[in-house]
């Protein structure tokens, strides 16, 4: 099995987990946290106000601080946030992508921003009623759609980003295409007329792309709607599905098992596609949508939430089936693993006990965060909780983080509850299991210590 794994498996999950590429998008979406949990929690406070049992107090108090415009706050903040989350993803990959090529990444990102608003339309739809007649729609130039720059347009953001960047980066190592200035010129100066012409024929070629596109291939639509129509949306329901949850999640943490951190090789791929459904469920939120069939299940924060409650393989569970059953035999490890598990972070319980490259412990810890991942899918998607609308620090203790990434919805906290009652029922008979076996060992070499002195 070992070697199977050393020859099949290792090459590919270290070439995935090393791609340039999807380093750069998770690196630069990691980078975002506070822009997007700062907009995240300001709609959050400013949603609080339709959550049951809290929401008329909460929405008194609020008046009698802020006054009847308290939103106005939350809403310039969801605003700068939020909203331009497409665009700030654009500069984070192109300038993440391009240093990982030895490239200072500046220029980088600059033309990679040009080009994705040169691949946008520049006429949108606008609605205008004259004072006592109808409304007339018709299209107007500058008028633009946010959904260009939100999250809703995050892919073809990461599209753009990653084309840019690699045609920019090959062409500033063309010689012929680098303009040398006199030594006396100051060095910024002098690294910006380098890169004039690569940055230049970049922003052209994905303009003339543009172009092409839409005379030839998209009857007319721009890059970005054009992607959401034949890649995106069947994109996005095959990944807000029960399946692929159950497929992320066992990949996750068969990774784990032979020693390769699985949320860093999957990262990017997952991440974007996540955060995309849990920007679209935190507007549609914003927007006060009360059909929660609406909304996205496996979106933003689930697996945080939900499933990795303690970090991966729930071990949360596991420490509290070792305080039950195995608490003198594990004393050391559960005084080195309880405090950081709490937050998540559970490394020492990985490699302390060790769970990594360990036959024992790989049926639990694959089979707990899966029947997690199916109850949490279950209960959402029936609407017995309330869905992710808002997104947390992957730090945040369990209970509480499906409590806030919930809206504040006791439903989230009774569900991490529940998982967690689930990872510790699956892990405590493998506790009981492994302490059996470690008292065999002990007495094993108990009796051949005592046949030695013979």
């Amino acid at each position: 099995m070992m070697n199977f794994i050393d020859k099949y498996i290792m090459p590919f999950a270290n070439k995935l987990g090393n791609n340039r590429h999807l380093l750069a998008i998770r690196d630069a979406l990691v980078g975002m946290i506070a822009i997007t949990m700062i907009g995240s929690l300001a709609v959050l406070l400013n949603n609080l106000g339709s959550v049951p049992g809290i929401g008329k107090p909460y929405q008194n108090l609020m008046i009698s601080i802020f006054g009847e415009t308290w939103t106005t706050l939350g809403g310039d903040i969801w605003w700068g946030t939020l909203a331009f989350m497409t665009i700030f993803a654009v500069f984070g990959i192109s300038h993440k992508l391009a240093k990982s090529y030895g490239d200072d990444g500046f220029e980088a990102m600059l033309v990679a921003a040009a080009s994705f608003f040169v691949l946008i339309p520049q006429v949108g739809n606008v609605t205008i009623t004259p004072e006592g007649g109808e409304a007339v729609t018709g299209g107007a130039w500058g008028f633009i759609s946010w959904n260009y720059f939100s999250a809703t347009a995050l892919f073809t953001g990461i599209v753009v980003a990653i084309a840019a960047t690699e045609i920019f980066v090959r062409l500033a190592k063309v010689k012929k295409l680098e303009i040398k200035l006199p030594d006396g010129v100051p060095p910024a100066v002098a690294r910006a007329f380098a890169k004039l012409l690569p940055g230049m024929a970049t922003i052209f070629i994905m303009g003339l792309f543009g172009l092409i596109l839409r005379k030839f291939i998209s009857s007319g639509a721009y890059l970005n709607d054009w992607l959401n129509t034949v890649l995106v949306t069947p994109l996005t329901g095959a990944v807000d599905s029960l399946p692929f949850a159950i497929l992320i999640v066992g990949l996750v943490h068969g990774f784990w098992m032979i020693g390769l951190h699985g949320p860093n090789i999957l990262g990017g791929i997952t991440t974007p596609l996540m955060t995309k459904l849990g920007q679209e469920n935190l507007n549609m939120y914003a927007q006060g949508v009360k059909d929660l069939s609406e909304y996205n299940v496996l979106s933003g924060a689930f697996l945080d939430a939900f499933v990795y409650l303690g970090g991966s393989g729930a071990t949360l569970g596991l420490i509290v089936a070792m305080f039950i059953a195995g608490r003198k035999r594990n004393k050391q490890l559960l005084a080195l693993g309880t405090p950081p598990g709490i937050f998540q972070i559970n490394e020492p319980i990985l490699f302390g006990l060790p769970i990594v490259l360990n036959p024992i412990w790989f049926i639990p810890f694959i089979l707990g965060p899966i029947l997690m991942t199916v109850t949490a899918y279950l209960a959402i998607s029936l609407g017995l909780v309330h869905p992710v609308v808002a997104d947390i620090p992957w730090v945040t203790p369990a209970i509480i983080g499906g409590l806030l990434a919930t809206g504040g919805h006791i439903s989230g906290a009774v569900l991490a509850a529940v998982n967690l009652a689930i990872s510790f029922v699956v892990y405590l008979p493998f506790v009981i299991a492994q302490g059996k076996m470690d008292a065999k060992k002990i007495k094993a070499a108990e009796n051949k210590t005592d046949t030695l002195n013979m």
